[in-house]
């Protein structure tokens, strides 16, 4: 009987042995935003995306643009959940008159899954796009005027 409790021991020990090295130790915890502004950014490199977030979400940041500190915000149009291996990422683009708009889909879902698999390590289970608005070549864009809703033309 004593036979296998030593085993044990040994195997105990071993374990204890195996670890590996020490970046293998401990837990990496990435952030829903951190997620949201590497695949903001991503989105926004793909031609033909002309911004993104719906209208309202576009007015509203284009004030807060104009507050001192406020800044751009990278994460606007885009959501993302993240477990301890995977995310889930939903964007929302207004695309630019002309271009295909499967073709910019596309693109943004490869920019996008490519930054943030090459930057978290997390598997990128699917990117929904959501295409909500077209920018006309005549349209001032929400963020050219002057504040107020008066166009500075």
């Amino acid at each position: 009987m004593t036979e296998p409790t030593q085993r044990e021991g040994q195997g105990e020990q071993g374990a204890r042995r195996s670890h590996g090295g020490p970046g293998t130790r401990g837990k990496t915890t990435i952030a829903d935003g951190v997620v949201e502004k590497i695949a903001g950014l991503a989105a926004r490199d793909v031609g033909g995306v002309h911004a993104m977030g719906s209208g309202i979400s576009r007015t509203f940041g284009a004030m807060r643009d104009r507050v001192p500190g406020g800044g751009k915000s990278v994460t606007r149009g885009v959501s993302a959940e993240v477990g301890e291996v995977q995310t889930a990422l939903d964007l929302e683009i207004v695309v630019e008159y002309g271009v295909s708009i499967a073709d910019v889909a596309r693109s943004v879902r490869e920019n996008v899954v490519n930054a943030v698999e090459r930057m978290t390590g997390l598997e990128v289970v699917e990117v929904n796009i959501a295409v909500s608005d077209v920018k006309l070549p005549d349209e001032d864009d929400d963020d050219s005027d002057g504040g107020d809703g008066r166009n500075l033309q």
